[in-house]
């Protein structure tokens, strides 16, 4: 079936006849853009049509994340191309096929045949199945669960990756929600931002450390709500402001959730990557769904909060856009979005509501509860799709909302006429890019709907997906599960402290730059680095700096052809016992420094290890940066990635999945220009063949007429001449008379004969012309979809001036000496925390 990219929905309904016409309804993608709304009450086919929405955006490679509150949309993992029995059997009902009286195996053959006979009357079939179950990946997640991929929480206690100083408001109403989430996870609800002291103190501990580009772990947090990193709170002293034994309650309030058991599966798993949830390494879509119904109430409302700020954080690192790019989906928003109270939930959905649009992200909201949400925020939305409703209670508040919404006059005598006779599967659309109202009935789902499926279904489901928690499931960094230090640890040193180093530091020649690496890891982050799993108790001994060489270089690559204009940053970090001889620099390569998050003085505690001869030695060291240069010049290389057909052309700071759907999201947009410019020239054909069509159909009329005439005229003549001949009375002006009506009759057949057959020689021309459209439309669709596909790496190299020294010299590498027990054990100080 050819949609013309555009979402197959249903057919329309006629109220007055009530009955489904053939005119099918195709509802645009990119009015997801101004979202929408979905309500109907329990049978009124409300998760059918989200469905149907979610099937179209998999087949338009449009990604999804999907939340799931009840368990209704893990169906959307359900679809069989083959229609077998066997392929229904696993999710049929057995308590609804025994109280039918049928066996497992008779429900499948039913439930099947029942599927194959629905999506045939609406003109699908198993291709097109085939093509929903490949044009995306699925996948489900469950936050707090192994069931599914499960998912950690620690990312969005990370720093976002966006500059504190460009977006202070967005990033303080970020720690805003994920502070009023974490507090509603440990019981304390109805918080005021403004005056609630575990609120303030919580927010100032997340920017402190998001100013400075740190991020945060819940052990970090936890320490830190006991000893704040700041001496006040406005004018008061932190003690005065909020006493040190009621910031150690609050502290056990937080240490209990990290404590507790079952909270291990909220560290573990999948970090809220928004682009890698929607999109695979190789860039092709994903539908996440996230499966929250064996969630509490609080927990749910905790891991909601943090998923919109993950999403909003996300998309403001995307460049603007008029046409959607991606969509999130939320079955039940009852209780997120009320329209009294302010649930953590509710600021990112609003912000949402008002701002992706112009990102691109649709939101989908879909209740059965429309009294008790809140229409001022989803005025923004300009598709609304409304189903049967319980009450009259229920069609009034909605249509209070609608009314409120309207950009213009809305005739709500008529919407309450159209909202009273709606029927199972019938809705009515109410979309401000559409001249007027319109009523459907829903087209067959191409998943089964077998409702809402259990968390201990879920492995079963993701193996139809060929995906599972031990294909996506990751440890995630943070507390308990630690960092990746930028030097690798192979062992962990068992030294006492007062038998290495000194403590005064080692004096370096006058032209050799020193660099003290900051302290950054905590003691979790830092026995995770070392292959220790922390102890019940560990005692800090001191600090001990490590000499190394520390090398940064910046590498700029200019090409006007490729439009790159791009910086590759080489960091090497190579103890002075391998800088003898041959330096091999691709060994000691290391993640980029932040020249920023240098400490421009040791710690006052620390120890020094003496610095070997080629760092103290400045003629080495210079000899050595000169190489160092040289080595990056002839490697470094950028990769520019590139779409001849596209005229798409990216640096390495955009990742192949991200190119590739750019290329996805290129090609839709030319294709569908493509698609409008073949369609518009084929209809100006077809119109000036159709408008010759009526006019020969319309004379065909008048041709019938006459004929018609002229045969009773000439009927007329031959009986008055048989008449005339009984009643004795002979004239060859009769005669004549009667030949003349005759060759007129003849002449009008003649004519309708000619109509016939140029109306018979258009409609081929016509049906011809729409052959060739189909196929110039399928030729245009599958150009654009090769040419999403044909990207090449091409590897540019850089000019030699333009390979610049930004850090060179010793750089000082921290180690915590720790006790634990009776071991004394040297553990990394510095590290970067990998989600």
């Amino acid at each position: 079936m050819d949609t013309k990219n555009s979402f197959y929905l249903g057919k329309i309904f006629d109220l007055s006849s009530r009955s489904v016409t053939e005119q099918i309804l195709l509802y645009e993608p990119d009015d997801l853009t101004t979202h929408a709304v979905v309500v109907g009450m329990t049978g009124s086919g409300k998760t059918g049509l989200c469905i149907d929405l979610m099937e179209e955006a998999a087949l338009n490679r449009l990604p999804a994340l999907m939340i799931d509150p009840k368990g209704d949309i893990t169906n959307a993992l359900l679809h069989f191309p083959d229609l077998a029995p066997a392929d229904f059997q696993p999710w049929v009902n057995p308590d609804e096929a025994r109280r039918e009286g049928k066996t497992i195996q008779q429900a499948a053959a039913d439930t099947a045949e029942m599927w194959k006979k629905g999506l045939s009357d609406w003109g699908i079939g198993s291709d097109r199945i085939r093509e929903l179950k490949n044009s995306v990946t699925f996948n489900i997640y469950t936050p707090g669960s192994d069931a599914g991929v499960p998912v950690s929480i620690l990312a969005s206690l990370k720093v976002p990756p966006i500059p504190w100083e460009n977006n202070r408001e967005l990033l303080r109403e970020k720690i805003s929600g994920t502070v009023t989430a974490l507090l509603g996870l440990v019981g304390i609800q109805n918080i005021d931002p403004v005056r609630s002291r575990e609120h303030i103190l919580l927010a100032n501990i997340f920017e402190n450390a998001w100013s400075k580009g740190k991020d945060l772990d819940l052990g970090e947090l936890i320490l830190q709500t006991q000893k704040p990193p700041f001496p006040k709170l406005g004018i008061f002293d932190v003690n005065t402001f909020f006493p040190e034994k009621e910031r150690f309650d609050l502290a056990m309030l937080l240490n209990n959730i990290l404590a507790a058991p079952a909270f291990q599966t909220w560290i573990e798993g999948q970090p809220l990557d928004v682009q890698s949830l929607l999109y695979d390494e190789q860039g092709k879509p994903r539908h996440s769904i996230f499966y929250v119904a064996h969630l509490s109430d609080v927990e749910r409302m905790f891991f909601i909060t943090l998923l919109f700020s993950a999403v909003e954080t996300w998309m403001r690192t995307q460049p603007g856009t008029g046409t959607l790019r991606s969509l999130l989906y939320f079955d039940e928003i009852f209780g997120y979005l009320p329209p009294l109270g302010n649930p953590p939930s509710k600021q990112p959905m609003l912000r949402m509501l008002k701002q992706a649009r112009a990102f691109g992200v649709g939101l989908v909201l879909a209740t059965q509860n429309p009294v008790d949400v809140d229409y001022k925020a989803l005025s923004n939305a300009g598709s609304w799709f409304i189903g049967k409703l319980q009450t009259e209670q229920d069609k009034q508040r909605l249509l209070d909302g609608l009314q409120g919404a309207a950009s213009g006059a809305l005739d709500r005598a008529e919407y309450d006429r159209m909202l009273s006779n709606l029927g199972k599967r019938v809705f009515l659309l109410h979309n401000v890019h559409a001249k007027g109202p319109v009523l459907f009935q829903t087209r067959f789902a191409m998943n089964y709907l077998a409702g809402p499926l259990t968390r201990t279904q879920i492995p079963e489901l993701l193996k139809l997906a060929s995906t599972g928690p031990e294909f996506e499931s990751t440890p995630a960094a943070g507390t308990q599960v630690g960092a990746a230090p930028i030097m690798q640890v192979n062992n962990v040193r068992e030294e006492k402290p007062e038998e290495v180093g000194s403590a005064t530091r080692p004096s370096l020649p006058s032209g050799i730059d020193e660099f003290f690496l900051p302290n950054n890891l905590t003691f979790t982050q830092a026995f995770k680095a070392a292959g220790r799993s922390m102890p019940g108790e560990a005692f800090s001994q001191g600090l001990l700096y490590r000499p190394s060489l520390l090398g940064q270089l910046s590498v700029r690559f200019l090409n006007r052809k490729y439009n790159l204009d791009s910086e590759l940053m080489q960091t090497v970090l190579a103890p002075g016992s391998e800088l003898r001889g041959l330096v091999r620099w691709e060994n000691f390569q290391e993640e980029p420094v932040d020249s920023r998050s240098l400490d421009s003085e040791p710690d006052p505690r620390a120890r020094f290890v003496p610095i070997e001869e080629p760092l103290a030695d400045l003629k080495e060291m210079a000899s050595l940066q000169k190489d160092l240069v040289d080595w990056a010049f002839r490697n470094v290389k950028a990769t520019v990635r590139v779409n001849e057909n596209l005229k798409l052309y990216t640096g390495p700071d955009v990742s192949a999945a991200e190119f590739r759907s750019m290329c996805a999201e290129a090609a839709r947009k030319l294709r569908q220009e493509d698609l409008d410019k073949v369609e518009s020239a084929f209809d100006k054909k077809l119109k000036a063949l159709t408008d010759k069509l009526d006019r020969e159909e319309r004379e065909l009329d008048e041709d019938e007429t006459e004929l018609s005439q002229r045969k009773m005229e000439e009927m007329g003549t031959h009986a008055e001449n048989i008449f005339g001949l009984f009643g004795g009375r002979k004239s060859s002006r009769r005669i004549s008379s009667s030949l003349s009506k005759r060759r007129m009759t003849a002449q009008a057949k003649a004519d309708v004969d000619e109509s016939k057959d140029v109306i018979k020689d258009l409609k081929a021309q016509i049906q011809a012309l729409e052959t060739e459209k189909a196929q110039a439309l399928e030729e245009a669709a599958n150009q654009w979809g090769e040419a999403a596909n044909q990207v090449e790496e091409i590897s540019v190299p850089a000019l030699k001036k333009d390979v610049l020294v930004e850090l060179f010299g010793v750089g000082w590498f921290p180690y915590h000496i720790v006790k634990v027990g009776e071991e004394i054990v040297e553990l990394p100080g510095y590290g970067r925390v990998q989600s």
